[in-house]
């Protein structure tokens, strides 16, 4: 998993964008995430749950994972993801809730995380970083309001692989990367009727 990050990370830096610390550098690196190509998802959770700097088995709220989940009502949810990149906001019973990147359109998801620096405990964008924040204050504040179609509750044990830590220096990369898998049940849908749904949401919001 880590050499596509390790990758685009080395191009940027020679070309002096320094990961996060700078709104051209986020813009970088969401550029030379969408434009690398296909990922398979599947592999990427594979190899960084295999890695021991990668697979967690417990989340710290704040920090941004990638894993494989399998909902436990799947068969009844209008869809899910299968792959979530989310930043976990809460702990709750046998779980978390956290917010899912992948629920919004690119344009809308590079707006809420320019937002979502705002809220992080240093400018380091190092492992010691993560993003301080509650429901309370996400929903409070205007410039958070994309924040409301990414809420989704996630139970430990329906996560079918490790939490995959994505480095803050990587959340620019994760964000554009082509990771989102939604599906209906058992068969995969168009991610253009969920950022539809996401957008309708946010008008009767």
């Amino acid at each position: 998993m880590a050499a596509i990050f390790d990758e685009l990370l080395l191009r940027g830096v020679k070309k002096g964008q320094i990961p996060a610390r700078t709104q051209d550098a986020r813009e970088w690196y969401r550029t030379a995430a969408r434009k690398s190509g296909a990922h398979v998802p599947a592999k990427l959770v594979r190899s960084g749950s295999n890695d021991p700097s990668r697979g967690r088995s417990q989340i710290r709220v704040g920090d941004m994972y990638l894993y494989h989940y399998e909902p436990k009502h799947k068969k009844t949810l209008p869809y899910y993801d299968r792959f979530p990149l989310v930043f976990p906001f809460k702990k709750v019973p046998k779980g978390w809730l956290g917010i899912n990147m992948h629920y919004l359109p690119l344009p809308l998801r590079a707006k809420l995380m320019d937002n979502l620096y705002s809220l992080a405990s240093n400018r380091k964008y190092d492992e010691t970083t993560r993003l301080r924040m509650n429901y309370d204050m996400l929903n409070g504040a205007a410039k958070f309001r994309l924040f409301k179609p990414t809420i989704h509750r996630y139970l430990v044990h329906h996560v079918e692989s490790k939490m995959v830590y994505i480095n803050p220096s990587e959340w620019d990369i994760a964000l554009f990367l082509p990771l989102e898998r939604f599906y209906e049940n058992k068969s995969r849908i168009k991610k253009g009727q969920v950022y539809k749904d996401s957008r309708a949401m946010l008008r009767g919001s």
